[in-house]
């Protein structure tokens, strides 16, 4: 039945990956956009802007390898890298909130999630994620950072008291001007070690034993 469900998922990983090999395009026109201004996630509002395959399978492994249950994601997109999150859950039994600013996003996302039959295992909260999460109360095995990168450190700091000896919390695009001014910031605390992955792209963080 697990590897039923599993393949199920691979098979809507699939296709989604293979929609979103336009995305350089989209991201393109979304540069474009804010050619005299700042960039505003709407600017991206049809891009994909997912992990790879390859961070996909690495945080199906960590899930695994430290019986990750509970997973909070910042930045849902179309739910390609939550879908990676959910295969590593299902065998660990746990569950996952994701949070994405862009309603049509979401929506497609949760589509995404019915056809690869996880919904279930996730969570979708709609809005600004520092309102979507500030009531989180529960335990977090697992931090997925990977939306707009100056939110970084807000969300950090407000779910930081949600972090327990054994929290990851997993930077994406971490090699980006803001996201680097955030673990400055993190590496300030010397309670946390830092981990740098994926030739600086992705910054594991994990607290000192």
């Amino acid at each position: 039945m697990l590897a039923q469900q599993q393949k199920k998922i691979e098979s809507t990983l699939n296709e989604l990956f293979k929609d979103s090999k336009y995305d350089m395009l989209k991201m393109m026109k979304g540069a474009a956009k804010s050619a005299f201004r700042p960039m505003q996630p709407l600017d991206f509002k049809d891009v994909y802007l997912s992990i790879s395959k390859e961070q996909g399978e690495d945080l199906k492994r960590l899930i695994k390898e430290k019986n990750i249950k509970n997973i909070v994601e910042f930045g849902t997109s179309f739910g390609i890298s939550t879908l990676f999150l959910a295969q590593g859950v299902m065998e660990t039994a746990g569950r996952i909130i994701t949070t994405e600013l862009i309603e049509s996003k979401a929506q497609k996302a949760i589509e995404n999630f019915k056809k690869a039959g996880v919904n279930d295992l996730i969570e979708v909260r709609i809005g600004d994620a520092l309102e979507t999460l500030k009531n989180h109360t529960e335990p977090i095995d697992l931090l997925l950072l990977d939306g707009w990168k100056d939110l970084y450190l807000p969300l950090f700091q407000l779910l930081e008291p949600n972090f327990h000896a054994d929290t990851f919390i997993y930077v994406d695009n971490a090699d980006m001007e803001d996201s680097k001014a955030f673990l400055n910031r993190v590496r300030q605390n010397t309670s946390y070690q830092l981990q740098s992955k994926w030739g600086g792209k992705v910054v594991l963080i994990s607290i000192k034993k």
